[in-house]
């Protein structure tokens, strides 16, 4: 029985969509964590879903920023909060869990942990040199040309602005966790820590990558591990002796060079 995890699915693109409906365990006891970035239309995230949970004893999500966009060829038009809400509801009608269910407990290697799906976003405090405010940060990620998509298709809604709702998140987030004792894994589309931004090509796209908010959470909130996708950067590191684990697939230019078949399932609390 083994706490597997993927993330930055991305099944609008044909050969992705090929790997997930190839996707299997070999234990009908294991669970699946998919660290969000499943793909930005209802239907195709619905697709995922419901061809993966029944092939794992539990399935766990935690939304990224494409399944938040609001795109013209979804017939879904619904915005921000609204549509967090309905993925919410299409996850439990398929006996998903999100970041809104209760904690649930997973019998480890080591022992129990709690596994902990998050929804926190981004506030732009991971700013590049020189900037002093959002105001700035974006003008400098505009010179540069590093723009996120997510400027024109993930609305906030009925939040004033994506950082208002980022704080807001994080606060809901932090009375929870603070509820737990013991050994956790936290689970959030992007780290908790700032560091693995550090090796982007584009240094300016770490303003879409996180929140400074949750810098210690790994150490407050008993972390044994870390799991996150986004950066597409697939690696192992370490802060304060906490393992943080990208599990990205993304997009076919990038794992195809790797010569990825599959997808490749990170086994969360393996010692090694």
């Amino acid at each position: 029985m083994k706490l597997l995890a993927t993330s930055d699915l991305h099944v609008s693109y044909q050969d992705n969509r090929d790997v997930v409906e190839a996707l299997s365990s070999s234990d009908e006891n294991d669970w699946l964590i998919i660290a969000g970035d499943i793909g930005e239309k209802f239907a195709d995230i619905e697709w995922v879903l419901r061809t993966l949970r029944p092939r794992f004893a539990k399935l766990i999500w935690s939304p990224g920023n494409h399944e938040l966009w609001t795109t013209k060829d979804d017939p879904n038009q619904a915005r921000g909060e609204m549509r967090y809400k309905q993925l919410v509801e299409l996850c439990r009608s398929l006996d998903v869990i999100t970041p809104e269910d209760p904690y649930v407990t997973f019998d480890g290697p080591q022992g129990p942990v709690t596994v902990c799906p998050l929804f926190l976003g981004y506030d732009y405090s991971f700013r590049p040199q020189g900037a002093t405010d959002v105001k700035s940060a974006l003008a400098i990620a505009h010179e540069a040309g590093v723009v996120c998509t997510d400027e024109y298709f993930l609305h906030p809604d009925p939040y004033p602005s994506r950082e208002a709702w980022c704080q807001a998140r994080v606060a809901e987030t932090e009375e929870r966790l603070s509820a737990i004792s013991g050994p956790t894994v936290l689970i959030n589309h992007y780290p908790l820590v700032r560091d693995p931004t550090f090796v982007l090509r584009y240094p300016e796209f770490a303003l879409w990558c996180g929140t400074a908010l949750t810098a210690d959470w790994h150490r407050r909130f008993n972390a044994v591990e870390m799991v996150y996708g986004h950066l597409h950067i697939p690696r192992t590191t370490r802060y304060d002796g906490v393992r943080f684990d990208e599990v990205s697939l993304g997009y076919p230019r990038e794992w195809k060079p790797r010569g990825t078949t599959r997808v490749k399932l990170h086994d969360v609390l393996r010692e090694s």
